[in-house]
């Protein structure tokens, strides 16, 4: 039994290195963000507006934190979200911790190619977002997402294929197994 967490910055690629993950070890996938979309449509806010008012209402995300830690303390799961690793560390939750990190011109592209827009545009909707999510944690728990340090393994994907990424990680898992 495995659990993996999976965070990074947006556009980074962690979504689909967790899908690919997943469909080569076949253990339960979870992306987080899902969680937090879902949670902004029922407000009936945009995803950017709904972030903002959270920097307010700290409740709705410890409530999603919440759920995410009862995720990975089942265990056997893959957990992608920007908080995923942290919540692991935090938590004392034992898991492989993968930070994914790309330089924002790459994940402004990224995001358009997925999205559609314009890259100026998603660059500056990045900035912000990151801006709001880095006020958040750093209010609500003392994170400082900028701090790779308690992760196992970190990945510039700027440079690298999604299965590049996977291949790596499953090396990785293959010697956390042997040791």
């Amino acid at each position: 039994m495995v659990t993996i967490t999976i965070s990074g910055t947006p556009g980074s690629g962690k979504s689909t290195v967790a899908q690919l993950l997943h469909d080569k070890i076949k253990i339960p996938y979870i992306y987080s963000g899902m969680l937090f979309r879902k949670s902004a449509e029922e407000h009936n806010m945009a995803l950017e507006d709904f972030g903002k008012y959270c920097e307010k209402n700290s409740e709705i995300d410890k409530e999603l934190d919440e759920k995410q830690v009862e995720i990975l303390k089942k265990g056997n799961v893959i957990l992608e979200g920007r908080l995923a690793g942290w919540l692991a560390y935090k938590n004392k939750i034992p898991s492989v911790k993968i930070a994914i990190t790309a330089d924002i011109k790459t994940r402004a592209e990224r995001i358009v190619n997925r999205e559609k827009g314009d890259a100026a545009k998603r660059e500056t909707e990045i900035i912000e977002r990151e801006r709001s999510e880095n006020t958040r944690y750093e209010k609500y728990y003392n994170i400082d997402l900028s701090d790779y340090s308690i992760y196992d393994l970190v990945i510039d994907s700027s440079d690298k294929t999604p299965e590049e990424i996977v291949k790596i990680i499953l090396q990785r898992l293959r010697n956390e197994k042997n040791t």
